[in-house]
């Protein structure tokens, strides 16, 4: 004790001994807390509880009927990896190996049981063109199952088998409560490797990996194989977030700890319709519509990039009957924001057929609102298939003089029937033809192509040259940064471009 005494009051010493106390309080308050963010010590119990309600689905299908079937819808364009994609390159190398008898061969994936009753979740693309689909359990049974429904835009599908006992089963939580860092596990059988259990983190949330119109993917670092798909990703009390649905493999074999959940809290509207009504009854409001750029915001007279651009609506639809046009900027959809164009219809999807919903949106620098009765997008998609957007009916004689003009690296032309045939222009179609793009002009950097048509500028229709130099010279005047053209491409597709006005 004397000589600790002693030796605390030299004082480089005790300067040192008590900057190394103070270096370790330091220290240990720093690293305490990521030590309590390594994770749970365990799963065990967790994973105990579940593994039975998660099964293996197995399909069996003839080749040879696969080849001859037409198919429907391509699957979904999710990266490579996508578990159902190798398996049917399979099927059809085998069959193009020459094979001429019909063969019957078979796929795996998983799935879950989300009622005690014979109710099962699975991915679509597991059972898609299978003529028979097995489930199989953990603990060995086996039992046919029969398809309830399936919907191709949110990949998912809903099974029943009949069983004399009730069924191991999880229940769903939501997946909007879960944050980018939050624990998952992932249970399923890659590979064929029945029951395996994989732990990670949410690494982000509402990815879009183009495979249809409502992408918001949960992604996870969780191990995600082939034969995962249709499996569940549970969050920490044992609910079900997400049904994992694609990887990204750029070498096309196994996880690189990038994969892809359809959030629980969108599947769950589609499991409830086709549980009900064996299909999907989504909501449908009838337009087209793309991103606003902040070219197109400054074009539009948008204080920021925000909403969805209404490019075209559909004849009769919902939208149009209400007085929605193209070149509307849709802000909020009942009640809720449209911070983006993807917004937009995820949120009309999800909403009801035929209720009545208030819609608000930007036209030439004011706000309007109009209420509008949902229609059935099964229904609308029909009927949108044979709709031709168009102006109002004119003569297509002009004058021969002043029917051309040159602006933005473009040539455009008074419409012709010359031009309407060369072009392919439907008779419904007025406005200005693009004859000649100049490259490395604006019209060219803006993906404009010859035989677009030139509906709209600055949302004023425009039928000559004329019109077209008035419009620009007004958008100057009024000090506008760019000129926003709507544009007809061919088939009629329509689509606004943002050009700066020098």
């Amino acid at each position: 004790m004397k000589r600790i005494g002693y030796l605390f009051s030299y004082y480089p010493i005790r300067n040192f001994i008590l900057s190394l106390i103070v270096l370790l309080a330091v220290s240990v308050s720093f690293y305490a807390p990521v030590k309590a963010h390594n994770g749970p010590d365990s799963v065990a119990d967790l994973a105990e509880g579940l593994l039975d309600a998660v099964v293996n689905i197995s399909t069996a299908t003839n080749v040879g009927k696969i080849a001859k079937r037409n198919r429907g819808p391509e699957l979904p364009k999710a990266p490579d990896g996508s578990p159902f994609e190798e398996f049917f390159d399979e099927f059809f190398e085998r069959q193009q190996r020459g094979e001429g008898r019909p063969r019957r061969v078979q796929s795996l994936g998983s799935g879950f049981v989300i009622d005690p009753l014979g109710i099962i979740v699975t991915n679509n693309h597991v059972i898609d063109g299978a003529d028979e689909i097995t489930v199989n359990f953990a603990n060995g049974d086996k039992l046919i199952a029969e398809l309830v429904g399936r919907d191709e835009k949110t990949d998912l599908a809903l099974l029943k088998v009949k069983t004399e006992k009730p069924l191991p089963h999880v229940n769903f939580g939501s997946s909007d409560a879960m944050r980018v860092g939050d624990w998952v596990m992932a249970i399923g059988n890659p590979f064929g490797l029945s029951s395996s259990v994989s732990v990670g983190i949410i690494s982000a949330r509402n990815r879009d990996i183009n495979s249809g119109p409502y992408d918001n993917f949960l992604q996870t670092d969780a191990a995600i194989n082939k034969g995962n798909s249709g499996g569940p990703l549970f969050n920490k009390e044992g609910e079900v977030i997400g049904i994992n649905t694609a990887i990204f493999s750029p070498s096309g074999g196994g996880s690189v700890g990038v994969g892809f959940s359809v959030p629980s809290d969108t599947a769950l509207a589609v499991i409830s319709q086709l549980r009900e009504f064996g299909e999907t009854r989504r909501g449908w409001l009838g337009v087209r519509i793309q991103q606003v750029t902040k070219d197109i915001a400054v074009g539009l007279g948008l204080d920021s990039p925000k909403g969805a651009l209404v490019a075209g609506v559909t004849e009769t639809g919902p939208a149009e009957t209400a007085g929605i046009l193209a070149g509307d900027v849709v802000l909020t959809f009942d009640g809720k924001t449209v911070r983006e164009m993807k917004d937009l219809p995820r949120m009309v999807a999800d909403t009801p057929v035929g209720k009545r919903v208030d819609v608000e949106v930007f036209r030439k620098g004011e706000t309007k609102s109009f209420k509008i009765d949902l229609g059935r997008l099964e229904e609308g998609e029909k009927l949108a298939s044979n709709d031709h957007q168009g102006l109002n009916n004119h003569d297509d004689e002009q004058n021969e003089e002043d029917n051309q003009t040159h602006l933005f690296g473009m040539t455009v032309q008074t419409i012709t029937p010359e031009l309407r045939q060369q072009y392919s222009i439907d008779q419904a179609v007025k406005g200005l033809v693009i004859t000649q793009i100049e490259a490395g002009s604006k019209a060219a950097e803006k993906n404009i192509l010859v035989g677009d048509v030139i509906l709209e500028v600055g949302q004023t229709t425009v039928e000559s040259p004329v019109d077209l130099e008035r419009r620009l010279d007004e958008l100057n005047e009024e000090d506008r940064k760019s000129a926003l053209f709507l544009l007809s491409g061919k088939g009629g597709e329509l689509r606004f471009v943002a050009i700066q006005i020098e």
